[in-house]
């Protein structure tokens, strides 16, 4: 439960302000109320996955798992404390590289792990698109 209670302290210390009303975004960006249940089943899944491949000492797919969470808990504060969308964008698009490396080297030896992260891959990537056109859009 500490990477859902670590995900929830990141979006609590780095909720939208001001700052993120202001800008301009996509058409189909969804409602803020959205975004913490999507987040909080990733979380649960994110935490599944880890303790699988802690169970199985999977060490290749431990490093993937720890870089993907590293990368996740580094966006907010980029992007909503820092205010900085063209750098947290990179910061996501590594982030989806790493889901799916994690994905891609973990499948052979947990399929269940590996699948465990695709509703993450899939909102990463939608989120990553959302990112993308903020920075088009201001």
């Amino acid at each position: 439960m500490a990477v859902l209670g670590a995900g929830f302290a990141m979006g609590y210390l780095n909720r939208p302000d001001v700052w993120y009303a202001a800008l301009n975004k996509a058409a189909f960006n969804p409602p803020n109320w959205v975004f913490a249940p999507a987040w909080s089943m990733i979380y649960l899944l994110i935490a599944i996955a880890g303790w699988r491949v802690w169970e199985r000492a999977l060490r290749i797919s431990r490093r993937i798992w720890l870089t993907q969470l590293a990368l996740n808990f580094a966006w907010s504060p980029i992007f909503f404390s820092l205010h900085r969308p063209l750098t947290a964008l990179a910061v996501i698009l590594a982030l989806l590289s790493a889901i799916v490396i994690f994905q891609v080297t973990t499948w052979k030896a947990d399929k269940v792990s590996a699948l465990l992260f695709a509703p993450y891959a899939c909102w990463v990537a939608f989120a990553s698109l959302l990112n993308v056109e903020i920075v088009r859009l201001n």
